[in-house]
């Protein structure tokens, strides 16, 4: 029987990773979000960050929940939700993934618009090699 990649890992571990995933990448999502919304606006409400998200408010205060527990973001009676400096590093990551992203999908030739649409579903998965590739190319260097 071929030696394939279902046949080295168990299914159930791959689903697991997928959803792991999944549930890092809206983390990445909110932290960027409330740093976007700090920045523009001085502070992030929930209520802001649940229409700028497009979910329910009770949907933004269980994530946001989420990132007060792990250590990503704090928030005060009757003001906004803040990044830690942990959060705001990741918020920092993210986007400058994004950046790199979209600046790559355009020198690809990919129209601007679909180029952060595409961007936005790409950047919570992309590895660290992939990234540095493109970041290559972008800067003109060599390929290793």
């Amino acid at each position: 029987m071929p030696d394939t990649f279902l046949d080295k890992e168990k299914p159930s571990n791959r689903f697991d990773r997928a959803r792991e995933a999944q549930a890092a990448a809206l983390l990445e999502d909110y932290v960027e979000m409330i740093g976007d919304l700090t920045t523009q606006l001085g502070e992030a409400r929930v209520a802001d960050i649940a229409e700028r998200m497009n979910v329910s408010q009770p949907t933004a205060t269980k994530s946001i929940a989420r990132l007060k527990r792990e250590g990503l973001a704090t928030s005060r009676p009757y003001r906004g939700v803040f990044l830690t400096e942990e959060g705001a590093r990741l918020a920092d990551r993210v986007r400058d993934r994004h950046r790199t992203l979209v600046a790559f999908l355009i020198k690809m030739g990919v129209p601007e618009d679909i180029a952060e649409l595409d961007a936005e579903g790409i950047e919570h998965h992309v590895s660290q090699v992939t990234l540095s590739s493109f970041e290559a190319v972008l800067n003109g260097e060599d390929q290793p």
